[in-house]
């Protein structure tokens, strides 16, 4: 599906928008639904990720494919390889088989799993073996992805002994890693997290109990450029948040202060609007604690004519596809200037923007996302753009709700 993307009639907004559960919530709450059965979830994100790691977590054998789901990927490895009976092939996209999963897999190797690789060393698909896992203590580097330590963590409560986790090194993503815990904490599983060793206390049954899903922040950085990129006095209200969430990605609040749009906490909602069109002419951000909202901010900083270096992205060449060379060269379609290494991205200040230039997306949901706000400054083309659908399905019928004008070429 190609889009053609092009700005509202009224750029002057005011708006409300109901977004989805958080993917990240959702994912990490079915697998803990699956080892205790009493747990009942609300506000499920609708995503195709949320969609594949339910599916998933239904099977005891055969072959489970998580088809573009990072997250269900890590998730599930560790979730059969503790599933004492089950076995299962664990696949994926092209792209996730080419995406590296061997850490995730030594560490539980060491702690008696049955995996072995079908295919490439290090690489899906898995062959797995659910066994009773009896040791307790594992070690793995701390400056990989977060997914792989919130695996561990999220099964180490069905374990007999529970399990130590000891972090080697200097921890990335650790809001995600403190997210996780605070899940576990909701549900009355006791942790700790002191210096770099995690302990997770076994539980045998938890209390009967509903959980809901805070809507998902990461989605909420689209909004966040849309206000950011229009005129002063622009608003636009989302729902449903929390002011004190346990997702890394609200730290968004805070960025975006700096592009002039003030954050108003509401029972339940936010309303993002834009304050000031008084503006630095550089931002300089470390996101190795959020690095998915990374493209969101370089597309703002450009739309906005403004430099920014952004730093602590060594995760982004892992992900859906590169995002660093991804986001290079997107964003010199239209004329940026742009140079990244293997942690880093650069953009100097420019006013050049080209029109109806085609994006693409890479089968990656957040590089369509986080290039639609520049639709307020020139109209463009989506190549691909139901790859939206991983992580948030409505997303072009929420911006039409904005008002921008959305049609299928």
């Amino acid at each position: 599906m190609k889009l053609h993307l092009t700005a509202p009639e009224n750029k002057l907004l005011d708006k409300e928008i109901q977004i989805t559960g958080s993917k990240s919530e959702t994912n990490r709450l079915l697998l803990l639904q699956a080892l205790f059965p009493n747990l009942k979830i609300e506000n499920i994100s609708n995503s195709d990720d949320a969609q594949v790691m339910q599916k998933g977590l239904e099977k005891h054998s055969g072959v489970v494919d998580i088809h573009h789901a990072g997250t269900a990927m890590r998730f599930l490895t560790s979730y059969f390889a503790t599933q004492e009976g089950k076995e299962v092939t664990l696949t994926g996209s092209k792209r996730m088989q080419e995406r590296p999963i061997k850490i995730l897999v030594d560490a539980l190797k060491s702690l008696g799993a049955d995996i072995t690789y079908v295919a490439n060393e290090g690489y899906p698909p898995l062959k797995i073996k659910g066994k009773r896992i009896a040791k307790n203590r594992v070690s793995l580097p701390a400056n990989i992805s977060s997914q792989y330590i919130s695996s561990l963590i999220l099964v180490a409560p069905s374990l007999p002994d529970g399990l130590e986790i000891e972090l080697v090194g200097k921890i990335t993503s650790v809001p995600y890693i403190k997210m996780t815990l605070g899940l576990l904490d909701e549900i009355g599983i006791v942790s700790t997290f002191k210096d770099n060793v995690i302990e997770v206390m076994p539980k045998e049954e938890v209390t009967g109990k509903t959980l809901t899903v805070e809507s998902d922040w990461s989605a909420a950085s689209y909004f966040y450029s849309i206000v950011a990129l229009s005129p002063i006095n622009s608003q636009i209200q989302l729902s449903a948040y929390k002011e004190h969430s346990l997702q890394g990605d609200s730290v968004l609040a805070s960025i975006y202060k700096e592009f002039g749009v003030e954050t108003t906490y509401g029972e339940h909602t936010i309303i993002l609007k834009k304050i000031t069109e008084e503006l630095p002419a550089k931002i300089d951000l470390d996101l190795a604690n959020a690095p998915d909202i990374a493209q969101t901010i370089a597309v703002t900083c450009y739309g906005l004519g403004m430099e920014c270096y952004l730093t602590g992205l060594h995760t982004l060449p892992i992900k859906e596809t590169d995002r660093l060379a991804a986001m290079k060269t997107e964003l010199e379609k239209f004329g940026a200037q742009v140079n990244t290494t293997d942690a880093s991205l650069t953009l100097e200040a420019t006013t050049t923007m080209k029109s109806d230039v085609a994006i693409d997306t890479y089968n990656d949901h957040r590089m369509a996302m986080a290039f639609a706000p520049l639709a307020l400054k020139k109209s463009f083309f989506v190549n691909d753009a139901g790859v939206v659908s991983k992580s948030y399905p409505d997303f072009w019928q929420d911006m039409e709700r904005v008002g921008f004008k959305v049609s299928e070429v």
